[in-house]
């Protein structure tokens, strides 16, 4: 395993094919506030890009990627990660897929579906939280932030892969995809005002 640590944008010997996990880490959860900080990055080969946001910094290639409809975006909590991307980098991150949502709708038997939980239940991978909370606003990071930037997508392949095989055995993976295609209007919504109102509900 290797980690790389790219300032400003995705370097142009780095690409993607077929799909790629994805997190963010940000200053805080409020998403009209507080800024992008950090966008990782794996194949799902055991390697992980940091690409550090730099105020200022375009990160075309970093755009590029997001935008593109041939490169699947693996994420987990794919709705507040899609949002910050809309309005940090201002593109319209798709097609996506969420471990989270897949894991809601197929584990209905546990309400445990943090990324911590589903690597210890279908991996058997035990990941460590103590960094979460850390300043990703700093102009470096510890070796300590960077492995736990590095394991939030080092592991979604895999997950991907568990879940997809439950979500067949349940029925479920026709309504998984649509829920998937409509989490950029989920996130437009939240950006919009409407993070916190059902506007589906009577």
């Amino acid at each position: 395993m290797a980690i790389f640590l790219h300032h400003g944008d995705l370097p142009e010997s780095v690409r993607f094919s077929g799909s790629v996990a994805v997190d963010t880490e940000t200053m805080g959860l409020n998403l009209q506030r507080d800024r992008l900080c950090l966008v990782q990055l794996s194949a799902g080969d055991g390697d992980a890009h940091l690409v550090r946001i730099v105020p200022g910094m375009d990160a075309i290639r970093l755009k590029a990627l997001f935008a593109d409809p041939t490169l699947l975006k693996i994420f987990h909590f794919a709705r507040f990660d899609v949002a910050m991307v809309a309005r940090h980098l201002g593109v319209a991150c798709a097609p996506v897929y969420c471990t989270k949502i897949a894991s809601k709708l197929c584990r209905t038997n546990t309400d445990r579906h943090g990324l911590k939980d589903i690597c210890r239940d279908l991996l058997g991978v035990e990941l460590s939280k103590e960094q979460q909370t850390s300043d990703w606003g700093a102009e470096s990071f510890s070796a300590e932030q960077q492995q736990y930037a590095a394991n939030d997508v080092l592991h979604l392949h895999r997950l991907k892969e568990k879940l997809d095989a439950l979500l067949v055995r349940e029925g479920r993976a026709e309504l998984a995809l649509a829920c998937f295609a409509f989490l950029g209007t989920r996130a437009a919504l939240d950006l919009a005002g409407w993070a916190e109102n059902d506007i589906f509900a009577h």
